[in-house]
């Protein structure tokens, strides 16, 4: 199956939360889904290679893009931060609006400073108002790693998993911050590039009750663990 189809990704607004992979994961579904598509972001994205970036400030720019090309990133450069870290913040036109001009927008709606977990502070994921669904990306080579080492919001997650910095961080941990966040409508389990870290996924599935998908986005293989 697709990785569109795994993941259930509808017409409307998709939103990506989490770490280890999610501007890959938006950036594959961009490929993958019929019709056009809207890239955006509620907080900060790197640009997309080979897709043409618009402030979104004229909608007509916009929607002439997509008849041309398909898929269009909607982001401002934003103040000198993010210039200097390379980044778009979010563009002129919201979500919803781009819903309106596009069969499908993509939002990247948190930050995870290249760390593969993550748990959120109270202010974030900014999910748009409208999105469909809430897709959590976790990166399973955080698995087998000390906990301060793989986890962004350090703090956080160890309040939520009940563990210390220091503890190896695993599907059970994991699990409790996602249980606990209650984000997800499902999760994407990437960089499971082994068999032992894609056994670790099916144990983090295990866990859940949400629909979860694993395996590796770069190779191209994801399998559904729980519908």
């Amino acid at each position: 199956m697709e990785l569109a189809g795994l993941l259930r990704v509808e017409r409307g607004v998709t939103s990506v939360i989490g770490s280890g992979g999610k501007t890959s994961l938006i950036a594959a579904l961009a490929r993958e889904l019929p019709g056009t598509v809207a890239l955006a972001t509620t907080t900060r994205v790197r640009p997309f290679a080979g897709v043409t970036t618009l402030d979104g400030g004229d909608a007509g720019a916009v929607a002439a893009t997509l008849e041309r090309e398909r898929v269009v990133c909607v982001g401002s450069p934003g103040g000198e931060k993010n210039r200097a870290a390379g980044k778009l913040a979010a563009g002129a036109l919201g979500p919803a609006e781009l819903a309106e001009l596009a069969d499908y927008v993509l939002v990247e709606a948190d930050g995870s400073r290249g760390l593969p977990l993550k748990a959120h502070a109270p202010w974030e994921p900014v999910v748009p108002a409208g999105s469909s669904q809430t897709i959590l990306v976790v990166g399973a080579s955080g698995f087998g790693r000390p906990v301060r080492e793989a986890a962004h919001r350090l703090e956080r997650f160890c309040e939520l998993a009940g563990c210390a910095p220091g503890d190896v961080a695993t599907p059970e941990l994991v699990a409790r911050v996602i249980a606990a966040e209650g984000l997800a409508t499902r999760v994407l389990v990437n960089q499971a590039d082994t068999d032992e870290l894609l056994a670790r996924a099916r144990e983090l599935a295990r866990r859940l009750d949400v629909p979860v998908v694993a395996g590796s986005l770069r190779a191209g293989r994801l399998v559904e663990l729980r519908a």
